[in-house]
C-alpha cells in the first residue's frame, strides 16, 4: 500500500512540474528562445524548434504522468529530460555563462540552487523507473 501511495505521489509531483513548466513556457516563446541561446549549447537554427516544440513536449508528459499512461516510459522521458536539462546547466555554470534557468519562466539565474532542485526533481522519475523492480523484491 505504502509503495502504491508513493508512485502515485511521483506521478502527481511530477506531472505538475511538467505541465507548469511546459505552460510557463508557453507563455513567452521568444523569451524562452532567448534564455536557450544563453546557453550556447545548441546551433542558433535550433533555438526557435526547441524552444517552440520543448514545452508542448513537457506538457504531453506531464498528462501521461497525470494520467497514468504508460508512465514507466514516461518516467523513463522525464528522467532523461530532467538529465539533459541538470547537464546542460552544470555546463553552463561552470563555463561561467550567467544565464536564466528557464525552467518555469524566465528571471531566475543557474545556480548551484536550480541545479540541486532539479536533480531533486529527477528523483521522482527514477523511483516510477526502478518501481517494478523494488516491488517484485
Amino acid at each position: 500500500m505504502g509503495l502504491l501511495i508513493l508512485r502515485w505521489a511521483c506521478r502527481i509531483i511530477l506531472a505538475g512540474i511538467f505541465l507548469y513548466s511546459g505552460y510557463s513556457k508557453l507563455q513567452s516563446t521568444l523569451q524562452f528562445a532567448a534564455v536557450l541561446s544563453q546557453y550556447q549549447l545548441v546551433s542558433a537554427d535550433l533555438v526557435l524548434p526547441l524552444a517552440t516544440y520543448l514545452p508542448w513536449a513537457e506538457i504531453a508528459l506531464g498528462l501521461f504522468l497525470l494520467t497514468g499512461w504508460k508512465t514507466r516510459l514516461a518516467a523513463w522521458i522525464a528522467a532523461a529530460l530532467l538529465f539533459v536539462f541538470i547537464i546542460a546547466m552544470t555546463v553552463t555554470y561552470f563555463r561561467g555563462i550567467e544565464a536564466d534557468c528557464g525552467c518555469f519562466g524566465i528571471g531566475e539565474k543557474i545556480s548551484p540552487g536550480t541545479i540541486g532542485r532539479d536533480a531533486l526533481m529527477l528523483l521522482p522519475a527514477l523511483f516510477l523507473v526502478a518501481e517494478r523492480r523494488i516491488r517484485s523484491k
